[in-house]
């Protein structure tokens, strides 16, 4: 296990270097995404070429998608008099559900990292493989504690998907998390399942 301080972007080459059970901390600009957002991209960028207001938005985000890392996250949010956005809380949500998308993010959004709480599947850990990305595990229960690395929350884009499912641009500093998937094929959640697995095919026989 190996400790590593990352500033965004990060390169492919960096990327791979990483290996489950590795503590990293990252600083730089992310971007949160969930459902709605994966389903925008893949639809809207990936699926066929954007245009209008929606190549206007990938213009903007693209420099952050190009070896940067997306962030499941539904935030809760405040914002104060100045109509200015603070995170109150930004725990990370159950990442199997963008499972469908997350290699096709890796692929064709160049996207080197993803953060989120519970693992993801197969597809996702070959796309790791394939295009040099990985999977990074946040602290599931500690959205308050989390939101403390949130130094600024920089805009926020596609709102009307509503607050936790928009895009949120958001800088963080020193950003607390554990590899659980790698490049080379490792996945602490596929030992994990298949260790509940034994253990409970022992304590109920067929």
């Amino acid at each position: 296990m190996a400790e590593y301080d990352l500033a965004l972007p990060i390169t492919e080459e960096q990327a791979r270097m990483l290996k489950v059970g590795d503590v990293v901390k990252v600083s730089g600009v992310m971007l949160t995404a969930r459902d709605a957002a994966h389903k925008y991209m893949v639809e809207e960028w990936i699926e066929k070429a954007p245009e209008g207001e929606e190549a206007e938005l990938f213009e903007i985000l693209e420099p952050l998608l190009k070896g940067g890392m997306l962030y499941h996250c539904g935030p809760v949010v405040r914002q104060d008099d100045t109509g200015k956005y603070h995170f109150v809380a930004a725990g990370p949500t159950t990442s199997a559900r963008e499972e469908p998308y997350e290699h096709l993010v890796f692929q064709h959004l160049d996207v080197k990292g993803v953060i989120g709480k519970g693992g993801m599947g197969p597809l996702t850990l070959k796309g790791c493989q394939d295009f040099g990305a990985v999977y990074l595990h946040a602290i599931g229960g500690a959205g308050t504690l989390i939101a403390r690395n949130v130094e600024e929350v920089e805009e926020v884009y596609k709102m009307e998907f509503g607050g936790p499912e928009a895009f949120w641009r958001i800088r963080v500093k020193e950003f607390p998390l554990v590899v659980t998937m790698d490049s080379h094929g490792n996945s602490i959640h596929t030992e994990v399942e298949a260790d509940s697995k034994a253990r409970f095919d022992k304590l109920v026989p067929v």
